[in-house]
């Protein structure tokens, strides 16, 4: 945690939350690698802080051990509120993917609006969706033009997306489901968490 916001290690290195050592050193060398500052086509910086940033923590056992308490906790109350209201109106499961899908991407949109995007294993883990039942949602959100992939390879609201939400009663501005970044990833002098 950072100056009260929360950073997800797991999404920054593209990874699940139960990858083994061997599958978080070979992600970070190639992600690492990819992103360098030194390397003049893909580089950068503020990436590849982010990605050593990651990979300090999940590489070492008690770093990991102490991010993963606080990474549950944060995971299970992010959605508490809004899978509660979902059931509340009696909506059906697809209904409540394709609301869900739209209410984090529009909010990690509004929090930050040149980085958006949100990967597959986010919302996977977010939704409690299998990312194989997400990929028909979100092949429909897409050809509705309601989402787009990212440069980052993340998923992103358009601003069709954003009407939509706006137009509906999605937990748009009242719920907050993912916390806003204050500042760009890596650019912070603080705590590793």
């Amino acid at each position: 945690m950072e100056n009260g916001y929360f950073t997800d290690f797991y999404e920054t290195l593209q990874i699940s939350s139960n990858a083994d050592r061997e599958t978080i050193d070979r992600v970070y060398r190639l992600l690492a690698r990819r992103f360098h500052p030194d390397n003049h086509q893909t580089g950068d910086p503020l990436k590849f802080d982010a990605l050593t940033k990651a990979y300090r923590i999940l590489s070492d056992p008690e770093k990991r051990a102490e991010y993963d308490g606080k990474y549950e906790s944060i995971r299970v109350n992010r959605w508490h509120s809004f899978i509660k209201k979902s059931s509340d109106n009696g909506n059906s499961e697809d209904t409540k993917i394709y609301q869900g899908i739209l209410s984090v991407l529009f909010t990690a949109r509004k929090s930050n609006t040149s980085r958006p995007g949100v990967g597959i294993f986010e919302l996977e883990r977010l939704l409690g969706v299998p990312e194989k039942h997400l990929e028909f949602h979100i092949w429909y959100l897409k050809e509705k033009g309601w989402i787009q992939r990212d440069e980052s390879g993340g998923y992103a609201i358009t601003a069709n997306g954003v009407d939509t939400v706006l137009q509906s009663e999605l937990p748009s501005g009242k719920t907050l489901l993912l916390p806003p970044e204050k500042e760009p990833v890596g650019q912070s002098g603080g705590n590793e968490i």
